[in-house]
């Protein structure tokens, strides 16, 4: 009886360790499941992230350059793609002089008056050597300018510097929050006007001249 009894007993003990492994098996492989489903979409998204964020420098450039060619308009509502409505924009200049404004429609206001008060009849901002670090909602992105400001046939004004960039997702969309640039050079380059002799074209009179244009103070 005692026999039969363990004999029966034998079973059901190896059907529960059964079952007690398959429980197991099925936990871990839903574990990896949820921690891969988990993961893998924000490492496939962090790509398209700094995609977006990079985006942001051709916005910019494309605003002020609207802005440029006298269109105060086009180049804020270009302005409200590229930042948030709270954003803080700043310039540095090479002197040590800086400019601080609050919203997109004041910093266009302030480069409106910049580029009017030196006659530019249009301009040029090339960026580049973008580096962008994207941690959750948030981003930092730094990014160099080179612009040219056209202030007649033979004479430009050349800018040289590095934004320094805080951007958030909001509503699923990267925006600038906070933009500082810090410029390197602010520099005016002339040719020789047309009438110049060839001789006058050789000597040292007739070089690219080097001014540091006009800027503005807005209160």
């Amino acid at each position: 009886m005692e026999k039969r009894r363990e004999g029966g007993q034998i079973v059901p003990k190896a059907i529960s360790l059964l079952l007690n492994r398959i429980t197991l098996i099925m936990l871990a492989v839903t574990l990896v499941l949820f921690i891969g489903g988990r993961f893998e979409p924000a490492s496939a998204a962090q790509p398209n992230a700094e995609l977006e964020i990079q985006k942001l420098t051709s916005c910019y450039a494309l605003g002020t350059d609207a802005i440029g060619r006298g269109n105060l308009l086009e180049g804020k509502n270009i302005y409200r793609d590229c930042f948030t409505q709270d954003a803080v924009l700043t310039a540095i200049f090479p002197d040590g002089a800086s400019e601080t404004r609050y919203g997109t429609d004041s910093w266009a206001d302030f480069v409106y008056s910049v580029f009017q008060g030196n006659g530019y009849q249009a301009t040029q901002h090339l960026m580049g050597t973008i580096n962008i670090s994207v941690q959750n909602n948030q981003a930092t992105m730094t990014s160099y300018l080179h612009a040219t400001h056209k202030r007649s046939e033979t004479s430009i004004d050349v800018a040289n510097g590095t934004y320094e960039d805080e951007v958030v997702n909001k509503n699923g969309r990267w925006k600038i929050r906070n933009r500082t640039l810090k410029l390197i050079d602010f520099l005016n380059l002339s040719s020789p006007t047309t009438t110049s002799s060839n001789t006058n074209a050789r000597s040292a009179n007739s070089s690219s001249t080097l001014v540091i244009p006009n800027i503005p103070r807005l209160k």
